[in-house]
């Protein structure tokens, strides 16, 4: 742990998980070419010029030291049994997260899920290594504190090139650029200009608070429940869901529950499921399998009739209502 004097009792606590904003490459030109979470989060920080002048004392605590690809739910846990502790500590002013772009959007819905924060717990990142010759991590990490430490700020959001999204609706829509993030058509809640935050709109809530002894459950979870995603397309076939429903019900090296417990089907359009996929997604919830419709469309939400065979993710993506739905499993299991 690295405290960065101020005046002020008040405290920033920033988390380092690893990502590309931690990340080395041979040469400064190479943004590609790189190995995700090389540069620990003290070190990360005292480079960052400023950082030390803010309102608050910054603290550097290193959870994990990954390539966002790989994020598990071990990792989750342990993030989550953090940052419930940090919330419940009055010096903390707010937290931020350095994390990896390729699943920053799943580890926001799930923190923002799972815990309802009274203050702002903020995820951050970059699409340039450390090592570049013009990094993009340093200015999200000060717009990250500029968010955490603003007057009413509050809820589990992500900032990256000086946009403010929500945990429920951000997503990565690009591979490449520095402004790589979305937040479809919600829009963002704001923006961080000259380290001054504008809001455009309010800032989020749970949508479901979880008792201390949900959260305890699942913070402590041994063995999670499995839940998988399928697509639609063009001629797509039942034959995958019948390969999950038949699989040997023995425990994954990942923790999964070894009985298929539920499947988000990453549907067309407003919820459309080939007919051959619907009869298998039908016949595995007859069996007992929880069944969500989620669109892959990266705009729009499903809208259901009333006679909708499945219940819809309630806009959230595919990647998301996967996560919504694993929670609801293990809180009610």
């Amino acid at each position: 742990m690295q405290v960065m004097t101020t005046n002020s009792h008040k405290k920033i606590v920033v988390l380092g998980t690893g990502g590309t904003i931690a990340g080395k490459a041979q040469d400064g030109a190479d943004n590609i070419g790189y190995k995700a979470g090389e540069v620990g989060v003290d070190q990360l920080l005292a480079a960052i010029p400023g950082l030390q002048r803010g309102p608050c004392q910054v603290v550097t605590e290193q959870v994990a030291q990954l390539d966002s690809k790989d994020m598990s739910f071990a990792v989750w846990q342990q993030l989550a049994a953090r940052v419930q502790t940090l919330l419940a500590d009055a010096d903390v002013q707010g937290i931020v997260i350095t994390h990896g772009t390729d699943t920053l959007e799943e580890t926001a819905y799930f923190l923002h899920a799972l815990l309802d924060p009274g203050k702002a717990v903020v995820l951050t990142c970059a699409m340039r290594p450390a090592s570049s010759a013009a990094p993009d991590g340093p200015q999200n990490v000060l717009d990250a504190v500029a968010v955490a430490t603003a007057p009413g700020a509050r809820g589990v959001v992500a900032v990256c090139a000086g946009t403010i999204h929500s945990a429920v609706d951000v997503q990565k829509m690009h591979t490449y650029r520095v402004d790589a993030f979305g937040s479809g058509d919600a829009g963002p809640i704001g923006y961080v200009e000259e380290g001054v935050v504008r809001l455009v709109r309010n800032w989020p809530s749970a949508p479901v608070s979880y008792a201390p002894e949900a959260i305890e459950k699942i913070v402590n979870l041994a063995v999670w429940p499995w839940v998988e995603i399928v697509m639609n397309y063009a001629g797509a076939r039942g034959a995958i869901v019948k390969a999950l429903m038949n699989q040997p019900q023995n425990s994954s090296a990942s923790g999964d529950e070894p009985v298929l417990k539920g499947l988000v089907v990453a549907a067309t359009g407003n919820g459309t499921v080939h007919q051959d996929l619907e009869e298998a997604l039908l016949e595995a919830k007859h069996s007992g399998v929880a069944v969500v419709r989620a669109t892959r469309c990266p705009m729009g939400r499903v809208i259901s009739p009333p006679d909708a065979r499945f219940p819809d993710s309630g806009g959230l993506s595919p990647v998301k209502a996967r996560i919504a739905l694993m929670l609801t499993l293990a809180v009610h299991s």
